[in-house]
């Protein structure tokens, strides 16, 4: 199967077949090589229903919670988006072309580096990719019309809810790898949250 139509079976078997609609973000599914986030061991396994490991301990989640956070954030082109825990770069990618500007956050600087170089290479300018600790986010290009964590936390660190625009969406992994997470979104602030979906991710720090 060539990449392409790897592409398209991931989004119509595994995406849209579990009920993701937004258009903007199949489309960005479809667009962004996922390929090249994983590595080179695992590419042929990266259309396929899993997460991936990417070393240091983290993970290229699964497309279908991919696509799934980014309608949740229901972004509409004209956003800043803070990632936090971006790993291999692959959510900022898609995000990049779902809203206006995204701060991609990594604590490790080998996979910082690495993944800002690929999406250097892939033409993807409107990420900035940062070698720092999540939980302070990036307060110089706040405020954000949307937050996303992208790795579990017992609680929202308390830095982001003073970087989040007075009407945006922060979505977060809320628990801890010995319990049960919950992918979790509000607006504007802590108040009424919206547990979405039961998660498993590797954990904030």
């Amino acid at each position: 199967m060539d990449l392409r139509t790897a592409r398209e079976t991931m989004v119509l078997t595994q995406i849209e077949a579990r009920g993701v609609r937004d258009p903007r973000v199949l489309g960005a599914m479809r667009k962004v090589p996922r390929h090249r986030f994983a590595p080179l061991a695992c590419q042929a396994e990266a259309h396929e229903d899993h997460p991936l490991p990417i070393g240091r301990g983290q993970t290229l989640s699964q497309p279908y919670i991919v696509a799934f956070m980014a309608e949740a954030l229901e972004l509409e082109g004209g956003e800043g988006v803070l990632e936090v825990g971006s790993g291999s770069g692959y959510f900022a990618a898609v995000l990049a072309r779902l809203a206006r500007q995204v701060v991609a956050l990594e604590l490790e600087p080998d996979l910082a580096a690495r993944s800002a170089k690929l999406l250097e290479e892939l033409g993807i300018g409107n990420v900035e990719v940062h070698g720092a600790d999540g939980t302070r986010g990036w307060p110089r290009a706040a405020p954000f019309q949307a937050i996303v964590l992208s790795c579990a936390a017992p609680e929202v660190p308390p830095d982001l809810w003073d970087q989040l625009a007075p009407r945006g969406r922060l979505l977060a992994p809320l628990g801890s790898p010995w319990e049960a997470q919950w992918l979790t979104r509000y607006r504007g602030g802590p108040g009424h949250p919206e547990r979405l979906l039961p998660v498993a991710f590797v954990p904030l720090r």
